[in-house]
């Protein structure tokens, strides 16, 4: 495979040196005219060899340009000309390409359907990628909260990628700078029937990965099967349809306080027993955070957070559905744990302000793929910042989502840590390749790429070519999605 690759790359040495004196001749015959010119030295700039891509289609022309240049352009003069897609290891990888060779990937968040991106090149292409306030103006009213957020998201992400690399700069300096050098993660990890293999498995976590932070999945699914522990349970199948929700009225798509599941004191100190054994495997020194438990209504969060106080969890996170702002208030004020929420929020004002405003909970917990992209994810912290509250990142996306989320942590000061949703994936870091000095992941922390431009990745298509989804090329054209079919203004 290497000597196939480099003799793939000694041909196309060739061919740029062929192509590249056939277009100095033709600018400098006087028989050329100036308009013409003028087109070859500006392809000349960008990159794109005529020679070689003459006998193919322009989008793929384009296409192929773009995906094996990584520098600086003019920025003034950029353009996007293309949004293609590839889908791996389920997650979406948009790449918006522009009129001068360089492109900027992005990634749908995950559970997203790809078309809530794809909806959106109508709207940005011919536009120049550098104004990204601009776009995001244009396109924020096609998103919204939870997971139709994630086309939004993604072109943020993507021009974010492209306008560091128009100016050879990183995308946390084009936020205002950076505060850390490198960022803290928290180690999701599912729960386990067996609470000292759990802890176990969380002990390898610190000793043997480096994480300093911990999450656990916790709730009513970890005592579903003791007897006596729950009220009105299986009437919702064991209240253990949590993520089903293709039925309306199931568990899954009822909101806490209509379920009428309830804790009973049996079932509590199931769950405290579950937690010591945890807690005394990973000890007290790393902070451990909980999430998943179940729909339940505020008097039983409220008497389950009781119980959980005397192990000093970080965090007890979306026990009260987010834009539940009073009762969220009320928890927060109930409990010495602190209460966490966000990961389904979408921008600032829409949805983190009133619970910011009331003070209606302890951490913000933003998924950078929902809550706007880099730009607003930041404001969204700083917000928070002022009003003496930190901010956790939720994620659990690709090494692309991974990158961005790096770069938006390392330039918000009141940060805590990072979610890495995938560290037991042998070959997840091996998606991308840092195109600058420094690794991805180091201990237990992202490491903020400080000399290489936007994210600081490029795909390692041979790896990644390895999990495409079925149904998924590798970044093929999408003219269906060129027309602008509506009108897109809201007011008169």
């Amino acid at each position: 495979m290497k000597s196939t690759i480099q003799k793939i790359r000694e041909q196309n040495r060739r061919m740029e040196k062929e192509e590249a004196a056939a277009v100095q001749a033709e600018i400098d015959n006087p028989a050329t005219t100036g308009s013409r010119r003028s087109f070859l030295k500006k392809t000349a700039l960008g990159g794109i060899a005529l020679g070689g891509l003459m006998s193919v289609r322009i989008e793929d022309a384009v296409a192929q340009a773009t995906q094996k240049v990584s520098r600086a352009s003019s920025p003034s003069e950029l353009k996007i000309t293309d949004m293609r897609y590839a889908t791996i290891m389920n997650k979406h990888i948009i790449r918006i390409d522009t009129n001068q060779g360089i492109y900027g990937l992005g990634e749908v968040r995950d559970g997203a359907d790809v078309r809530y991106a794809l909806f959106l090149k109508s709207r940005i292409i011919g536009l120049n990628p550098c104004n990204v306030e601009m776009i995001f103006k244009i396109i924020r009213q096609y998103g919204y909260h939870g997971r139709q957020g994630g086309g939004v998201c993604a072109v943020e992400m993507a021009l974010w990628d492209l306008t560091g690399k128009a100016y050879n700069v990183p995308a946390w300096q084009l936020l205002g700078g950076r505060y850390r050098d490198k960022v803290r993660l928290y180690a999701d990890t599912p729960g386990a029937d067996d609470p000292v293999k759990f802890a176990e498995v969380m002990k390898r976590r610190v000793e043997v990965q480096g994480f300093t932070w911990l999450k656990m999945d916790l709730g009513i699914h970890v005592v579903a099967k003791m007897p006596d522990a729950l009220v009105n349970s299986k009437f919702w199948d064991g209240a253990t349809g949590q993520y089903d929700l293709r039925t309306y009225m199931g568990y899954g798509n009822t909101l806490h306080p209509f379920t009428q599941v309830q804790i009973t004191e049996k079932g509590l100190a199931g769950l405290a027993e579950y937690v010591e054994k945890v807690r005394n495997g990973v000890g007290y020194e790393i902070p451990l955070c909980a999430d998943h438990f179940g729909h339940f209504d505020l008097n039983n969060s409220i008497r389950f957070g009781k119980v959980m106080e005397k192990y000093r969890l970080a965090w007890l996170e979306d026990m009260v559905p987010w834009f539940d702002v009073v009762n969220n208030k009320k928890l927060s004020d109930a409990l010495e744990t602190p209460i966490l929420t966000g990961e389904d929020i979408y921008c600032l004002r829409d949805g983190f302000k009133p619970l910011i405003d009331a003070r209606a909970v302890d951490i913000i917990h933003p998924d950078l793929g929902t809550s706007g992209g880099l730009l607003e994810t930041k404001r969204i912290g700083d917000y928070a910042e002022e009003n003496q509250i930190a901010m956790a990142m939720h994620m659990a996306g690709s090494p692309v989502c991974f990158m961005a989320n790096v770069h938006c942590a390392a330039a918000t000061q009141n940060f805590l840590a990072l979610e890495h949703h995938s560290p037991d994936l042998p070959y997840y870091t091996s998606l991308v390749r840092m195109t600058g000095s420094r690794p991805i992941v180091e201990n237990g922390f992202a490491i903020v790429p400080l000399d290489s431009p936007g994210l600081g990745i490029e795909l390692n298509e041979e790896e990644c070519k390895k999990r495409l989804g079925k149904d998924s090329g590798w970044f093929e054209p999408t003219p269906e999605w060129d027309q602008k079919r509506s009108h897109d203004r809201l007011w008169s």
